[in-house]
């Protein structure tokens, strides 16, 4: 029975200031450039400061603690850095709810704010990298790298359906868009403009960002998955249908499905598609600008949307079938869209379940011309959509579908009608914004020269202070040319805070360089990252923007590597009273609020504990207390052994010296890997297996002491500051955050063999050597592992197992 626990000898609110003040002081995580140690690159999102931050927002920067922690005790020179998203809609949206306060006046405060609470919770960064994205050091090169793509031919302007957030007067990125609402305002519509507006041709880089892919296999497989669908690179061909009346004008369409081309009976245009007017007949006109204009106002994502009815209206113009010369009506339907493929199908209603819809709707015909393995089945009461045998389709009948699809390909580049060709879901990213809060676009319009680049010697083009848009303040958009000195507008659109971020973790190799974006000899030093952990939410916008970004980089000869992060982890969410953890829901938990009453470490590991890493968890106050009681436990291991009071006897030095060395092994493995829960499970064990050693009279001898020293050197990186203060209460002159890790010895973790009897239906049949303390289900598979076992089941599986550790185990047929 333990002793009533001295509680005031560890105090958490007189310990942990003592220690941060001590890591800060003397830079334990400050990282030297010019190390001979292996580098390790450990790195999570840069946040948003645009609202408080809660012990659930913590949880992905407790785990980059941990791991920087470990690895630096075992002797990796670690780069962890932190720095703060700072421009954008969520700051700028923030401030306005509190009476149009300037964003950069609130964002700077959340930044001190934010600062001041990782450090209360131990988190250790090397704050002389850190970045802001809205300080001008760093937007500065923000606009420089804009300028290169430019350069490059991989920044254009044009005139483009956008998206347009009614709220937030902005224009959204394709992918800010989810379920036609905006991303920030999951209550509001978006609706459709049309903007002169500043693209990245990210699409020049579609092959590439699919296919290296491959390259990360460190990568959760749904994320990989997510982009590789996002990019969508399908294969088919073009083809041309002559439009009947007007000469040599042509629809021209892409089909991944040529094999079906018998198979049109009707032609689709996208309502914005630039021949919809000149193809549309006078009796049909009226009609057709009615329903292109009500079209315009629906999202892409309702347009394509399953559960909405298909529309659409006949223009009165045709097209010529180029496979069989039959002349076939065009028609104009919202569910073609002017940014896929060529804004323009044939309708194939046979073999497309939208098409099938719509021909029946309308009562338009329906063609089989591939036949299922059952044989043609006439009259379709649905699509098929799957391969069979080429029918109806001239010469080609007979053929199977997928050779009938190369075989068509070639008759239609032979006859001159079509071609192969691969497209993609991908479009060029979008990234004008309507706001103040945000990088300025580097370009001046001039009436003389058109559109002209700043200089980069002009850098940066500085946002004014006065918070208004920029569209609306003279001192900021009237300039001169920089090529004739004549007058001339500035851009007044800003960029999309999406481009701060896919090149910040560059910045951090070297921040305060004042001559180019980053140094790239110190850049190519410490990339690619080797851990980045951040939400799943990101899976397309930021990751697969950065790894673009990387890529021109590399072309550009700056940076050596062309992918950004090799390994990726995504944490999940912490939820309290059933909703995910946050101030504006009254369920959140500030670091002040958790340091007062429990301590940072105790949150730290409950952090860890609570469940899963990847999974979202639910906080609890109980568990918080438990995780509490388990640090005043090792306290007393540590520190007061003698209040562990003796029951018994028969205490077994060996079994404790197997289980440190066990606790090592998995306690590093589980932290490598990041599944932090298990390895605090570990350490509780160890701590079990310490006490019970104590209370049946283990003596506290040279090798208790080296096992008190290895259970708080293995506690640090989860708990640091109680680690520190064991550490030093114990004697121990050098700081534990430097010390060096534990070693694994896998010979003594290795559990005593003992000789396991396996009988079936109470006969011998096999000696098994195997591992003492063997759990029933390892010796099951072990047992039925034995060819001698087998044969007397008969392959067949026992019906009951009686199982005596360490000694037998009997299988019943």
């Amino acid at each position: 029975m333990e002793s009533r626990p001295r509680r005031s000898t560890y105090v958490p609110q007189e310990i942990e200031p003592k220690w941060q003040k001590t890591w800060e002081e003397r830079a334990v995580m400050k990282a030297d450039d010019a190390s001979s140690k292996p580098k390790y690159y450990d790195l999570v999102m840069y946040p948003y400061p645009s609202g408080d931050l809660t012990v659930g927002h913590a949880r992905n920067y407790v785990m980059g603690d941990v791991l920087a922690r470990m690895k630096k005790m075992q002797g990796f020179e670690v780069l962890h850095p932190f720095g703060w998203d700072a421009f954008g809609l969520p700051a700028e949206n923030a401030a306005m709810k509190r009476g149009n306060l300037h964003p950069e006046t609130w964002t700077l405060g959340n930044i001190e704010k934010g600062k001041r609470e990782l450090k209360m919770l131990g988190i250790l960064y090397d704050w002389d990298r850190e970045v802001t994205s809205c300080s001008p050091d760093y937007y500065k090169w923000t606009e420089w790298l804009f300028l290169l793509f430019y350069e490059r031919g991989l920044a254009y302007r044009a005139m483009a359906p956008v998206n347009w957030c009614p709220v937030d007067k902005t224009v959204l990125a394709n992918e800010q868009v989810i379920n036609g609402r905006c991303w920030r305002h999951p209550d509001v519509e978006v609706e459709k403009r049309d903007l002169e507006q500043w693209f990245f041709k990210i699409t020049d880089y579609a092959d590439r960002l699919l296919d290296d892919l491959a390259l990360l296999d460190k990568w959760p497989n749904k994320v990989r998955v997510m982009q590789t669908n996002w990019i969508g690179r399908s294969e088919g061909a073009e083809v041309d249908f002559p439009v009947v009346g007007l000469e040599s004008e042509v629809v021209r369409i892409y089909t991944t499905r040529p094999d079906t081309l018998f198979g049109a009976t009707f032609m689709v245009l996208a309502p914005e598609h630039p021949l919809v007017e000149r193809i549309t007949s006078d009796e049909h006109r009226a009609r057709v600008r009615e329903y292109v204009e009500q079209a315009r106002k629906a999202t892409e994502i309702d347009r394509l949307s399953t559960e909405r009815p298909k529309t659409g209206v006949a223009t009165g113009g045709f097209a010529i079938n180029p496979m069989n010369g039959e002349k076939i009506p065009i028609w104009v339907a919202d569910y073609v869209l002017i940014t896929y493929g060529t804004g323009a199908i044939m309708a194939v209603p046979a073999h497309d379940e939208r098409d099938f819809e719509f021909a029946t709707t309308y009562g338009l015909p329906i063609r089989e011309v591939i036949a299922p393995p059952s044989g043609p089945e006439g009259t379709l009461r649905a699509a098929y959509i799957g391969p069979g045998v080429m029918v109806n389709s001239g010469s080609f009948s007979g053929l199977d579908s997928t050779v009938g699809v190369q075989n068509v390909i070639e008759w239609l580049e032979a006859q001159g009608k079509g071609k192969r060709s691969v497209k993609y879901r991908l479009r060029d990213w979008l990234i004008s914004r309507q706001r103040y809060w945000g990088c300025p676009i580097p370009i001046v319009y001039c009436p003389t020269d058109g559109i002209v680049p700043v200089p980069a010697s002009d850098l940066p083009v500085l946002l004014p202070k006065e918070y208004k848009p920029l569209s609306e303040n003279p001192s900021f958009f009237r300039t001169t040319c920089p090529k004739c000195g004549g007058e001339a507008r500035r851009e007044t659109d800003t960029m999309d805070t999406f481009v701060d971020s896919s090149w910040y973790f560059l910045r951090y190799a070297s921040p305060h360089e004042a001559t180019r974006p980053f140094d790239s000899e110190l850049a190519n030093h410490w990339m690619p990252v080797d851990q980045y952990t951040g939400g799943v939410e990101h899976a397309i916008l930021h990751l697969l923007y950065s790894r673009f970004f990387t890529k021109v980089l590399h072309d550009g000869g700056l940076l050596g590597v062309s992918e950004p992060f090799m390994r990726l982890f995504n944490q999940g969410m912490v939820k309290r009273f059933g909703q995910v953890m946050s101030k504006s829901a009254g369920n959140g938990v500030s670091p002040d609020e958790l340091v007062a009453e429990q301590g940072a470490d105790a949150g730290r590991i409950y952090e860890m504990f609570i469940g899963p890493p990847e999974e979202d968890v639910e906080w609890t106050d109980a568990g918080l207390n438990g995780v509490s009681r388990f640090l005043y436990r090792v306290w007393r291991l540590v520190l007061e052994p003698e209040l562990i009071v003796v029951e018994g006897s028969g205490a077994d030095l060996e079994v404790l010296r197997r289980k440190v060395a066990q606790t090592v092994g998995k306690v590093t493995e589980h932290f490598d890997e990041l599944r932090f829960n298990t390895a605090v499970a570990a350490l509780m064990e160890l701590a079990n297996t310490m006490q019970d050693y104590l209370q049946r009279g283990g003596a506290r001898s040279e090798e208790w002491d080296s096992t008190v020293r290895t259970l708080v050197k293995l506690l640090n990186p989860l708990a640091p500051h109680i680690a520190e203060e064991m550490w030093e209460r114990l004697g121990e002159r050098e700081m534990l955050a430097v010390a060096p890790w534990p070693v694994f010895d896998r010979a003594a973790a290795a559990e005593p063999k003992v000789t396991l009897v396996v009988q079936v239906g109470g006969k011998l049949r096999d000696r098994l050597n195997v591992d003492a303390g063997l759990p029933e289900a390892e010796a099951l598979e072990a047992a039925m592992k034995s060819e001698k076992v087998r044969a007397a089941l008969n392959g067949r599986g026992p019906s009951k197992v009686i199982y005596v550790q360490d000694r037998l185990i009997n299988l019943v047929p």
